[in-house]
């Protein structure tokens, strides 16, 4: 995903960046309003918008993109935690808000729910070939049979499935498990072991094996060779 962080502490948007390009996302800054009122010319995925920044109020921004009617996701990130803002924010076409100070796997989450609706459309079900996902109920089927999978591999496919065709390095994928489950660090074993019984599960109930390892670098799930 293309996500604008609009922030102008320096060290949570250098946090942030970190953060979000260790999820394979393509990550800008902007640390003033003017400066992000000309950068959302180019369309974006996903914005995380703080409020207060040196030169107005980052509300500027919320409305300049809902005015261009493009399906950008928000997520407004701020210490202004009255009423009031939160209310402001989400009417004017916010999809989430977050008071400062928050845990990077919680801005996490709220990003996974922006990203199936910006990816999928917003649809219930998620269809690739002949496995289908439905995020809200957890549930992974495969030729109309259901696959049992852990809260962990279902996640991890959902992870895969959101980012197909693309290289995802395997510390950018043990930073995203971790950080979900509130780990503490993670090594090559953890990953290849879940991988490998995700994989094992969707075969064995007939899927395609999706998840090609890319020697020395990590994992890309596509159906191509």
């Amino acid at each position: 995903m293309k996500i604008l962080v609009v922030e102008d502490e320096p060290q949570l948007a250098s946090s942030l960046q970190r953060f979000l390009e260790q999820e394979g996302h393509l990550v800008e800054l902007a640390s003033k309003l003017a400066m992000a009122l000309h950068m959302v010319d180019n369309q974006f995925d996903i914005i995380i918008l703080d409020l207060n920044l040196p030169d107005g109020n980052g509300l500027e921004v919320l409305r300049k993109v809902k005015n261009q009617n493009v399906n950008t996701g928000i997520i407004i990130v701020s210490a202004r935690d009255s009423l009031d803002n939160k209310i402001e924010g989400l009417e004017l076409g916010a999809d989430d808000y977050l008071t400062k100070p928050f845990q990077l796997a919680e801005l996490n989450a709220r990003l996974k729910s922006i990203i199936r609706r910006v990816h999928f459309k917003g649809d219930d079900t998620i269809v690739f070939n002949e496995l289908k996902i439905h995020p809200d109920t957890l549930k992974v089927m495969v030729n109309d049979e259901t696959v049992d999978l852990t809260k962990r591999e279902f996640d991890l496919l959902l992870y895969f499935i959101s980012n197909k065709n693309r290289v995802l390095t395997k510390t950018g994928i043990g930073e995203h498990m971790s950080k979900d489950f509130m780990d503490y660090g993670y090594t090559d074993d953890f990953i290849y072991t879940h991988i490998k019984n995700l994989k094992k599960k969707l075969i064995k109930a007939g899927c395609g094996d999706y998840i090609k390892n890319i020697y020395g670098v990590g994992y890309r799930f596509t159906d191509s060779e």
